[in-house]
């Protein structure tokens, strides 16, 4: 579509180590501004930042990834976690930040390599924004997928349509063209799977070892976390007790996508809060 089109042809893009091969990352108002690091969802690139990226490149310097093995980037090499994950990361990131401090904003599985890279960075960020976040050791509430590998056309559609209501987005009018578009890509590009740690502690371990601004934003319709969202963020305040939370009313857990306006006014705050 022409809006990725156009967003992919105004970014620098840039390639980091990967295993055998490389990371791939894009950086839009590349050299001006304060850097803004986006960390994308499970099975998704930078094509989930979609509606905040031409926001924030107004005025910041907006670095997002696709993470090993997803998007454009290479498998990746050796255990297939958020740790060994952001170990990948982290020196390509600190290539990038120039020795710029940067706020860190991750997006559902994103949210856990972002505190990976947050207990390592220390001073390094600013802040840290956790949007849809899992593996504070609360479970995960189930979400039925149907498989698209095998359908083609109108079935395929509808398969994605499905699955995006499943799991993504809570107002099926919100579930566009472009939504669709964006969810096949993703899909098709996606070998490293993330969905068995979103039950466990890691991220919450990880937020153990921070100190930086802390802000968790979930949906109040997330389909991951809907029920357990004050669950999860007790656990997050349990090791640190001066996280804030802000509620989307309404949205589902793809909130930058489905309530653009709501997630970047909560992301506006937190970065306010940072200082």
């Amino acid at each position: 579509m022409q809006i990725l089109d156009d967003l992919a042809a105004a970014a620098t893009r840039y390639e980091t180590p990967c295993g055998e091969g490389t990371m791939v990352w894009h950086a839009w108002n590349d050299g001006a501004g304060d850097p803004l690091v986006l960390l994308h969802g499970g099975n998704g690139s930078w094509r989930h930042w979609v509606k905040q990226i031409p926001l924030y490149a107004r005025t910041r310097r907006v670095i997002a990834a696709d993470l090993p093995g997803l998007g454009e980037s290479a498998d990746l090499p050796g255990e297939q976690d958020p740790l060994n994950g952001a170990r990948i990361v982290l020196p390509g990131l600190r290539d990038l930040l120039r020795g710029q401090v940067a706020d860190l904003v991750g997006f559902s599985f994103g949210s856990n390599v972002a505190g990976q890279l947050a207990a390592a960075m220390g001073g390094e960020l600013r802040s840290l924004t956790l949007v849809g976040g899992a593996a504070l050791g609360v479970p995960r509430n189930p979400t039925p997928l149907e498989k698209i590998r095998d359908k083609q056309g109108e079935a395929r559609i509808a398969a994605h349509r499905f699955n995006l209501a499943s799991l993504m987005i809570a107002d099926p009018a919100k579930i566009d063209d472009l939504a669709v578009v964006i969810q096949e890509w993703n899909t098709v590009h996606a070998r490293f799977r993330s969905r068995s740690f979103a039950g466990t502690p890691l991220l919450k371990l990880a937020l153990a070892q921070t100190t930086l601004p802390l802000t968790l934003i979930w949906g109040e319709r997330d389909q991951v976390a809907v029920g357990n969202i004050h669950r999860r963020f007790s656990a997050a305040q349990e090791v640190r007790p001066d996280a804030v939370l802000e509620v989307i009313p309404k949205a589902g857990h793809w909130t930058a996508y489905e309530a653009p306006e709501e997630l970047n006014a909560a992301l506006d705050r937190a970065l306010r809060r940072a200082g």
